[in-house]
Order: C-alpha cells, then sequence, then structure tokens
C-alpha cells in the first residue's frame, strides 16, 4: 500500500496532493475510507443487501422502462380560431299538433302514445307542405324531429285513401335510410303512429332478415335491398307506391349506392308516373342536390336555420341561389343545438391510449351518470379497443388475480357496434345500449346517422371525421331535442388545423388540456407507481400523474404482449387505422397526411412497444392463404392500396344483403375466424 502512494522517483508527488482535494467535499470521511477507496481499484466494493421495500421498489422499475410516453413527442401548438357565432335553430314552437288538420286518433297517439304535444320548427313548417301532396327538400339540425315530420303526413295521406287497402296491393310508401339501425328505429316509430290503424303494417327491408316485407304497406330499406331483390328474381310490386323518403340522403350516396338510388327512381316511375318525394337530411351535399333536382319535381325547400332563413322557397325561386351555394358547399354553415358544448384535446400519438382511458374513467367511473359514444374509423379498431379497454380499464385483468375486487370499476359497461357484426347481435347491442342509462358505446359511422340514443351525454371522437357534415352527424348523437350534451374531438398536433376548418363552418370549439385529462388517474390508486416511504398522494403532481399514466401505458402493453394472437391483433388494428388515414378526402390532405405520423408513436396507441415491421404482409388469424412477396415500398402508403381498403371498409360497415347465398357463407368464416380466436 506504501508503495502504491508512494510517487515515482525524481517526479513530484502530484498524485498524492490531489487525494485530500478530492476527499475534502466529504467531510465525514475517515482515513480508512481513504484507503478503502485507494484500493478500490482494483475490485469494487460489495453491494448492500436490499431490504424489502428496495425489492419492491426494484421491481416497479419495469413500469418506467417499458414505455418513454413524455420523451421525443411533438410540440402541441397553440389553436388559433377565431370567434364565430354559430348557427342556430329555434327546435320548439308553442304550436299544438291539433291545429293540423289531423285525424282525432292520430293526434291523440302523438300526444299519449308519443309523449309530444307542441311541433318542433321542422315539423311546424314540412307538416303542412306534405300534406298538400308536394315534393319537399328539407334540411335540419340534428334531433330536430325529422322523422315525425314526414311520418305524421305519410300515416294522414294513408288511412284517408277512400279504396280500401288490400293485402294483395304492394307497398305504398318506401322510405329509403343508410344504415340497419335507423332503419329499425324508423320502423319502431312508424309502428306506434299505425297503432289505431290496424290495416296498414309497416315493414323493414334489410340485409341479413328474412323477407317478409312483401304485405307491407309503409315499407323502411336499405339502399341496394330492392335492387338485390330485382336480381335475385324476386320482384317487389311498386305499383300502388305513391311516396319515397329519402332519409340521411347524403349519406347513401357517399356509401356508392347512387346507381342503386337511380334504379329505383326509374322502377317508380315506370309503375307510377305521379309520386310525391321527400329528401331530409340534416346536411345536404352537392350529390343530394343533384340528385334533388333529377328526383323531386318542384320542390319546396325547407332549410331551419334562424328566424330569417325560416321561409318557403319553391325551386324556381332558388334558382338563382342554387348555383352560387353549390360552388360554396364547402363553406356551408351547419346548425349545431344550443345546448351542446363542443371541446378539442391535442394528444401526441404516444399519449392517445392513456388519454382515452383517463376521460373514460373520469366521466363514466369518478362522475357517473354519463352515457357516452366513442367514434373509431374501422371495425378492426372498434373490436380492438373493445376488448382491450374491457380487460384493463373494467378489471377484466385485475380480475383474475388474487386480492383484486372487482366492484373497483362496476360502473364500466363497455359495448360496441360496427358493420362487421352479425345483425342480430347488432340489434342485440343496439337495443340494450337505447335502454341503458349508462354505458360506453365503442362504433363506428354505422351509429352516426339519425339514430336517437336517449341520455346520451358525451361524444368522444378518437379518429376525426372525414369532413364537417360528418362532424356534424356524430355530435348530433346528443344534445337532442333541446337536451345538454358535450362532444370531444381528439387530434394530433399535426391535425391543428382541423380546428379552424370547423371555425369556417361556423363552429366554436374550446380546447381542453390533455394534462386535465390525465389528472384524472390521480383519483384511481390501480395506477399508482408503489416507491419505498411515498407519501399519500394529493394534488395534481404532475411528475405524479405522468408516472400514473406510464403505468397504465405499461398495463395496456402488457395485455397486449401477453400472447402472439394479441400482438397480431394489436396490428391488425394499426394496420386498420394507417389504411384508414389514407382514405381523407383530397382537400383535407394538408391535414390528415400519412407521412405526418410516426408509426413508432402511433403504435404506443395499439399497446405496442416498436414500430411493427410488415404490415402489409400480416396473415389474418386463422387464415391459410399463402401471401405474396412484400414491394419494396409499402403498399399501406399507396393512395391506390386506400382507395380499395376504403371501398371495402363501407361495403362490409353499410352492407345491405346484396351477396349471394356462397359469399355470404365465406365472408362470415374470414370475420369469425379473428374474432373467435382473439377475442378472450
Amino acid at each position: 500500500l506504501k508503495r502504491k502512494l508512494q510517487s515515482p522517483p525524481g517526479n513530484p508527488p502530484l498524485k498524492r496532493k490531489h487525494k485530500p482535494a478530492i476527499n475534502t467535499f466529504k467531510k465525514c470521511s475517515t482515513e480508512a475510507d481513504i484507503r478503502e477507496k485507494g484500493s478500490s481499484s482494483q475490485k469494487p466494493p460489495p453491494k448492500k443487501p436490499l431490504t424489502d421495500k428496495q425489492n419492491e421498489s426494484q421491481k416497479s422499475k419495469p413500469f418506467i422502462k417499458t414505455s418513454s410516453l413524455f420523451r421525443n413527442n411533438p410540440d402541441i401548438p397553440k389553436i388559433h380560431r377565431k370567434a364565430v357565432q354559430q348557427v342556430q335553430e329555434n327546435v320548439f314552437t308553442t304550436d299544438s299538433f291539433s291545429q293540423l288538420d289531423l285525424h282525432p286518433h292520430l293526434i291523440s297517439t302523438i300526444n299519449n302514445v308519443l309523449k309530444m304535444s307542441s311541433m318542433t320548427s321542422v315539423q311546424k313548417q314540412t307538416i303542412p307542405v306534405l300534406l298538400q301532396g308536394k315534393d319537399a327538400l328539407v334540411r335540419s339540425q340534428t334531433g330536430s324531429g325529422k322523422t315525425l315530420a314526414y311520418g305524421i303526413p305519410l300515416v294522414q295521406s294513408l288511412q284517408g285513401m277512400e279504396s280500401k287497402i288490400q293485402r294483395s296491393d304492394g307497398p305504398y310508401a318506401l322510405v329509403l335510410v343508410p344504415t340497419r339501425e335507423l332503419a329499425l328505429q324508423s320502423f319502431d316509430t312508424m309502428q306506434k303512429l299505425l297503432k289505431p290503424f290496424a290495416w296498414i303494417v309497416p315493414g323493414v327491408l334489410m340485409g341479413g332478415e328474412k323477407r317478409k316485407s312483401e304485405k307491407a304497406r309503409v315499407l323502411f330499406f336499405l339502399g341496394g335491398r330492392i335492387v338485390s331483390l330485382d336480381q335475385a328474381g324476386i320482384p317487389l310490386d311498386l305499383t300502388q307506391t305513391q311516396g319515397l323518403v329519402p332519409l340521411c340522403f347524403c349519406r347513401i350516396l357517399d356509401l356508392g349506392f347512387e346507381k342503386d338510388v337511380a334504379v329505383i327512381l326509374n322502377a317508380l316511375n315506370a309503375e307510377r308516373a305521379a309520386r310525391q318525394n321527400v329528401l331530409l337530411s340534416a346536411t345536404l351535399t352537392e350529390g343530394v342536390t343533384r340528385l334533388a333536382d333529377i328526383s323531386l319535381n318542384d320542390p319546396v325547400r325547407i332549410s331551419i336555420a334562424d328566424d330569417i332563413q325560416k321561409t318557403l322557397k319553391p325551386a324556381s325561386q332558388a334558382d338563382q341561389q342554387t348555383s352560387s351555394s353549390s360552388s360554396c358547399m364547402e363553406q356551408e354553415n351547419f346548425a349545431v343545438p344550443e345546448k351542446l358544448k363542443q371541446y378539442v384535446v391535442m394528444v401526441p400519438s404516444k399519449l392517445r391510449l392513456v388519454t382515452l382511458a383517463a376521460f373514460i374513467l373520469e366521466k363514466c367511473k369518478f362522475e357517473k351518470n354519463h352515457k357516452m359514444i366513442i367514434f373509431f374509423s374501422s371495425c378492426e379498431q372498434v373490436e380492438f379497443y373493445y376488448v382491450l379497454l374491457l380487460k384493463v380499464l373494467a378489471g377484466g385483468v385485475e380480475s383474475e388475480q388474487p386480492g383484486h375486487s372487482s366492484g373497483s370499476s362496476a360502473h364500466l359497461q363497455f359495448l360496441r357496434l360496427h358493420g362487421n357484426m352479425e345483425q342480430e347481435e347488432r340489434t342485440e347491442v343496439f337495443q340494450e345500449f337505447l335502454k341503458s342509462k349508462t354505458g360506453i358505446l365503442l362504433c363506428t359511422d354505422v351509429a352516426a346517422r339519425g339514430l336517437d340514443l336517449p341520455q346520451v351525454t358525451w361524444i368522444l371522437q378518437y379518429n376525426a371525421p372525414a369532413s364537417p357534415a360528418e362532424y356534424i352527424h356524430r355530435i348530433g348523437r346528443t344534445a337532442r331535442i333541446g337536451c345538454h350534451g358535450s362532444s370531444l374531438l381528439v387530434l394530433a398536433p399535426s391535425e391543428a388545423e382541423y380546428v379552424s376548418l370547423l371555425a369556417s363552418h361556423k363552429m366554436n370549439v374550446s380546447e381542453l388540456k390533455m394534462e386535465k385529462v390525465l389528472s384524472s388517474l390521480m383519483k384511481d390508486d390501480r395506477f399508482k407507481l408503489h416507491r419505498p416511504g411515498s407519501k399519500r398522494s394529493c394534488g395534481r403532481d404532475p411528475q405524479e400523474v405522468r408516472e400514473r399514466a406510464t403505468v397504465l401505458q405499461t398495463k395496456f402493453e402488457n395485455y397486449v404482449h401477453s400472447s402472439e394472437g394479441t400482438v397480431r391483433w394489436a396490428k391488425k388494428a394499426l394496420q386498420s387505422f394507417l389504411c384508414a388515414y389514407t382514405t381523407y378526402p383530397r382537400n383535407l390532405k394538408h391535414i390528415f397526411h400519412i407521412k405526418s405520423l410516426h408509426l413508432g408513436h402511433v403504435a404506443k396507441s395499439f399497446g405496442l412497444r416498436d414500430a411493427p415491421q410488415n404490415l402489409t404482409a400480416l396473415p389474418a388469424a386463422g387464415s391459410k392463404k399463402k401471401t405474396k412477396p412484400k414491394p419494396k415500398r409499402s403498399d399501406l402508403l399507396k393512395k391506390t392500396h386506400g382507395k380499395r381498403r376504403l371501398a371495402e371498409l363501407l361495403r362490409s360497415e353499410y352492407s345491405s344483403g346484396m351477396d349471394t347465398g356462397v359469399s355470404k357463407v365465406k365472408k362470415k368464416k374470414k370475420q369469425r375466424k379473428p374474432g373467435s380466436q382473439q377475442i378472450p
């Protein structure tokens, strides 16, 4: 030891002088400590044994290591939006239904069965026009009572026919709707209106149901279903049809049914020249205006926007306005329910999943008495997030562990609804959510049109809609008929300009901070990071909020990576999101562009720890077909692939039953196998 401390001969002892300088920072160090440090160059000092508390903290470290949620995220831009005056409609009027020339039994049914005494604005303006037998083009905000606006005059005209309706007659009225759920809901409303008139039979015709509508006098059907019956050799007698009511017509055209509607119109014109047509929607797109010019005969245009616009305008007087309005269709101002509050939250891609979970916990567990609808852009995402949230948030994963109380999240009830589900299951889910007072419905745009779901308090758009018109229809599932409601739009930092687009259509959206949403995790001790000697959390400590968000993200990732099947399922859901992202219209590509996404960050929102490789080469679960060799550049980023994927999504989402029996069997096999293997 002395040799090591002595300096070589002939040189000043510089190193010996530096030793005390280092030790001056530690006043309590002794001479024995210096000797121990001198010998540490050969062997490191032995580690002290860890206590039980230190062992627990050591075990909790993987929660931090697996997810770096708050690193390398893009900056959240400040939202610059102008304060705009929203277009408001006066929904209610003081006029009663008894003021109209209606059958006494019909008025009694409206008052006693439907529990309505006064008309809404759209009903007040539309019913007298339709009772006169005129065609009409009606636009009114969501939840304003458009179903009764055409249903009441339809029943009044059918019950007042001089010649008695025979059983052998075909349908007297056709109502065209875009989705099965809207067909069922409209059918139920018509059944109530027809209670006093038993000889008028309503029916519904859609894919997945038995053909039992041959004797129906009022027929609700999906776009393309009547055409498919005719192609299958089962023609429908339309000689007595006196009215056609396309509801949410813009969505029917968006789904590619324009040719089918043209075929139906031609068939009706060939059978009967005199016919009353009515088009109703909350938004009127250019396609609707074009087809209205073809199908409507000198229609009365009814637009319930404000007191000034509440006038009846025949088409001949509005020809000059039609050209200017069609050219400015993109700047159309939409009416928003007065008691609807709109919010937007800017969230980096890595934090989307935990933000979604924190918002659900805040509204549906801690505040309670909330009923929420969450919109996604694909069926695969709905299925994936349904099981993921059910297992992690509702205690599915925790309940399998000993000592866990399943009542901690007893208030969370998850349901899902999309176009790939069997018709019987879709109807069952729809009815269950319709009757429940609380719950969370994960769905695609299949639930965005026309559905009247009572007591829905929150609309959450996890994936942004493809147009402001779609935005209006989504948020229209809440704040209906004068009730209160709120909506939240989740956007990435690169999508911030979408708020300005909404403002250009007279829609005011307030910003909700992501940190405020994540702070609700402080109320749930399941996501607390246990540390030795840690005190009870209080307030909103930003560091602890981040730690809890990381713990929650790790729970999601642990479940996803618990088996190869769930990992493959997460990748398929991610792929469907990317495919849907490429289908945004050209005028929104500067906001939603596939190149603006960070694949690794987006993968975090699906519970994946790393960016997956070979997404396009992923086989479907249970599939035995050999995939083609992957090209150098992924087809996922090509526009052609996105368009092809969009067509597949829409066809599966709004299938009208046009496939033959053989193709249906094949389709069922492809759909059921992934679910049966991957969904626990």
